[in-house]
């Protein structure tokens, strides 16, 4: 299989556990960082896939060049080492995925917006420093310390996938706090998700019984 299916989520928004339920269901993923076990490219190990994205965007005008073999990307963004890069956030580059991968999948994983800025707020700093501290599309830095920042960023994200993915049927937001969410997606990739749960908690949030990404 090549490239299926490409999330536009934001961090925190169950990124890991899309990425665990496809893996269970027997799909390749690149999910932020490439793990040198899932290919024999030593090139990409421990490579961005931001970064990989981009290299492949402007060296050959495919984003996913750097990615053969992989069945599906769920968290793209990095946004640590000094390094803030948010291809969701890039019409550009995603209207190259699209015109070069002819009925790619495209999701875009969703919570409720507080939600979002909370978790984003609780996990290794995100909102407290390094949002504010980087620049990201759409969040100059010095911005991003407040909740009502924060979520207006969000939702504005959001706004821009459904502009740009207007009455298409390869596009699908889901909210990941949706019961029916494992079937909707099964539904809409056409493959049988064996696995659905909450994965990537912040750690005041886990207990025995579940786990939010």
């Amino acid at each position: 299989m090549s490239l299926m299916v490409v999330n536009l989520g934001l961090p925190k928004t169950g990124t890991t556990t899309l990425a665990r339920a496809l893996r269970r269901a027997g799909l390749v993923v690149a999910d932020h960082k490439i793990k040198p076990k899932q290919t024999n490219n030593r090139s990409i190990h421990n490579q961005f896939v931001a970064e990989l994205l981009y290299r492949g965007y402007y060296e050959s005008g495919d984003p996913a060049t750097f990615l053969y073999g992989f069945n599906a990307i769920t968290e793209m963004s990095v946004l640590s080492e000094g390094k803030s890069i948010w291809p969701q956030m890039d019409f550009g580059l995603i209207n190259a995925l699209r015109e070069r991968h002819p009925g790619l999948k495209f999701v875009a994983s969703n919570r409720d917006s507080w939600d979002i800025s909370q978790s984003m707020l609780a996990w290794s700093n995100m909102g407290v420093t390094r949002l504010p501290e980087n620049p990201v599309p759409g969040l100059p830095k010095g911005y991003g310390e407040t909740s009502k920042e924060r979520i207006q960023w969000i939702e504005s994200h959001y706004a821009h996938l459904r502009k740009i993915f207007a009455d298409d049927d390869d596009f699908l937001e889901y909210d990941v706090a949706d019961p029916g969410v494992r079937d909707l997606l099964s539904g809409f990739l056409g493959i049988s998700l064996p696995w659905w749960g909450r994965a990537n908690a912040n750690p005041e949030n886990r207990n025995l019984d579940s786990e939010v990404a």
